[in-house]
């Protein structure tokens, strides 16, 4: 597997799939056909029919930019596709072609050119499943973020820390923003209103459950609305992980290092997944995106307890588990509705899944590989309008209330 830096992203959203990839695949065409004086881009599959909503040709003209650049919505085409997220690439030079790429967007803001090795990074981890480095971590007897360090070097530790602080930061901005976001939904900023709004009679859990979403809120609004974000594992689900960790720190005073351990331990989950399964949304839907980080999350918050290598894997087990089969399905395209909510709403479960873990785990049924393995499976039989197409699911339903309305 390769290493976490290639997991926790920092950049720019809405989409690490639609507008990260493909801005590192146009940079990475440009700098082999720096001459062109014209790009031609054709967007496939789930890049075509979302990409307007993911400002995907925005993220590619700007990248190729000064060159002329056309961008071409081509759908789903007759000849197979070797990704859901898959993008051709014209270079001409006087009229004359003189440069051609095909380039997949695998998730993550992770590129794969095809016929290529070049976007391959070199493997840090040679184990290749949960079994196989618990059985490692065991004979050593050493924590999974000691295995990360261990693979990785001290220097990852300086790397965690900064996505933290990014993490931090996206958080406290989100706090900050209000007013409504781009794109035609009249979709409210709610980060704010969450955090400030006390309920006249709240408890102890109610008040738990408010500040995590806040948290989820802030940095999901903040990535719908372009802001600065960290893949985890992708940006569509990158406020579950960091709104669990900030929530724990602020509560229960783990410090920065603590924290460096449990993003540590939960990318190892996130990397598994990348690696054995995917975490795509156009590939294999929500539950590959939310369901990664709601197990990336379970297992930060036990290795933030100091939990064993079961309880670890029981949590993240639950977590996926009981994600299987959510589909991928924005209203316009837009990371907003449902992806805003559903980030709160997994960054809850991973509490749960924590809570759980401290009782159940000895009771455990069935493996954290094997339901990796299961939600890839679940994920190729789902149909392609449910795993961001825009075509099924809330945002059929929306787009037929827009066109009714239009009609009215």
């Amino acid at each position: 597997m390769e290493s976490l830096r290639y997991l926790y992203k920092i950049g720019r959203g809405p989409s690490s799939s639609h507008t990260m990839g493909p801005d590192r695949a146009a940079c990475l065409f440009k700098s082999e056909y720096p001459q062109a004086d014209k790009y031609t881009v054709f967007l496939y599959g789930s890049l075509s029919d979302t990409g307007k909503g993911h400002k995907t040709d925005v993220a590619i003209i700007e990248a190729l930019a000064p060159t002329e650049t056309e961008v071409v919505f081509a759908g789903f085409p007759s000849f197979p596709l070797p990704h859901e997220n898959t993008m051709d690439f014209y270079a001409e030079k006087n009229g004359e072609k003189i440069g051609f790429a095909r380039i997949m967007s695998v998730g993550g803001g992770n590129i794969v050119v095809e016929g290529s090795k070049a976007a391959v990074h070199e493997d840090v981890y040679p184990e290749r499943s949960f079994a196989e480095i618990a059985e490692y971590c065991r004979k050593k007897r050493i924590r999974l973020s000691d295995y990360v360090f261990e693979k990785e070097g001290i220097e990852i530790g300086a790397y965690l820390l900064r996505v933290w602080n990014i993490m931090k930061q996206t958080i406290q901005e989100g706090l900050s923003a209000s007013g409504v976001l781009d794109g035609g939904l009249e979709v409210e900023r709610k980060a704010k209103y969450l955090y400030n709004q006390r309920h006249i009679d709240e408890s102890d859990i109610t008040k738990e459950n408010r500040l995590v979403c806040a948290y989820a809120f802030a940095v999901s609004e903040q990535n719908a609305g372009g802001g600065i974000v960290v893949t985890a594992p992708t940006c569509g689900a990158c406020a579950v992980l960091p709104s669990v960790l900030k929530y724990m720190q602020d509560s229960r005073g783990f410090t920065d290092e603590n924290i460096v351990c449990a993003l540590a331990a939960g990318g190892i989950i996130g990397n598994l997944v990348k690696s054995n399964a995917s975490i795509s949304g156009a590939e294999c839907g929500c539950q590959a995106e939310i369901g990664t980080a709601c197990s990336m999350a379970a297992a930060a918050l036990c290795e933030l307890f100091s939990m064993d290598l079961d309880q670890i894997e029981y949590a993240a087990e639950v977590a996926m588990e009981h994600m299987l089969g959510l589909t991928c399905d924005p209203v316009c395209g837009l990371v907003q509705i449902p992806c805003i909510e559903r980030n709160a709403i997994a960054a809850m479960r991973a509490m749960n899944a924590l809570s759980l873990a401290n009782f159940l785990s000895r009771t455990r049924k069935i493996s954290f590989d094997d339901v990796v393995e299961t939600m890839y499976r679940t994920g190729k039989d789902i149909s392609f309008r449910y795993k961001e197409t825009s075509k099924g699911g809330l945002a059929k339903i929306e787009l037929s209330k827009a066109k009714k309305k239009e009609k009215e």
